[in-house]
């Protein structure tokens, strides 16, 4: 276990919340907090100067919002893409649902408890994607129509069938559905390890960098459809 600790940058433009999330990430031995940002602009400047493992972004920001901040961050073409934690709340899930797409590696609720916030950074510093399954069909199923016209920079649904084995499809469905590996494991009767080496080969053929990607993609090629949310 490496003793490195995680370094993590705060984007919040209340001052009492970026307080908090300080001394929340502050009294863990493993995490460092090495600078703080109350915009978006604030955000990439000091993202690019520290270079933190983790950054948690706020959504509603002066300046720069934490959607573009995130897109500049962790967006599509990105050459060294930085892990975005983003936190909101229930009213603003579709700002949320857009910084997923701009390439955040998951996202949590502002009420979240402070060890589900420590234990979100871990899970993102571990190159791991933090995508709730409580809410992802409320949120991801809600947005997916507006997927729908195919990008050219990802696969269509034919590409997708051809580029998986009918286990890994079985596989990406049920993390669409927001199945946890767990879940999975348990509703096709494997072990949680060979979902894992399932989810690990489906980032790899499509080349996608985490789960949420390919939570997103499920919906964008149509493989999933938006009235199973």
């Amino acid at each position: 276990m490496s003793t490195t600790p995680i370094r993590v940058l705060i984007c919040e433009d209340h001052e009492l919340v970026r307080t908090g999330y300080t001394t929340v990430f502050s009294a863990q031995p493993d995490m460092e907090v090495v600078g703080e940002a109350a915009d978006g602009r604030a955000a990439l400047e000091a993202a690019r100067r520290l270079l933190p493992d983790v950054v948690v972004m706020d959504i509603r920001m002066p300046v720069l919002d934490g959607i573009a901040a995130t897109r500049q961050l962790a967006g599509p073409g990105v050459a060294a893409p930085v892990k975005v934690l983003v936190v909101t709340t229930f009213n603003v899930d579709e700002y949320a649902y857009e910084a997923l797409r701009a390439g955040a590696s998951g996202f949590l609720l502002k009420d979240a408890r402070p060890e589900e916030l420590v234990d979100g950074v871990r899970t993102i510093a571990r190159g791991d994607s933090l995508l709730a399954p409580a809410v992802t069909r409320a949120l991801i199923g809600h947005f997916a129509e507006r997927l729908r016209p195919t990008d050219s920079s990802r696969p269509a649904l034919q590409e997708v069938v051809r580029a998986l084995t009918q286990r890994e499809l079985e596989v990406l469905e049920q993390l669409a559905e927001g199945l946890s590996n767990a879940e999975i494991a348990r509703r096709l009767a494997i072990s949680t390890e060979t979902v894992k080496t399932y989810v690990s080969r489906i980032l790899t053929k499509l080349d996608l960098r985490d789960r949420v990607q390919a939570v997103v993609l499920a919906y964008r090629v149509g493989l999933v459809a938006a009235d199973q949310g």
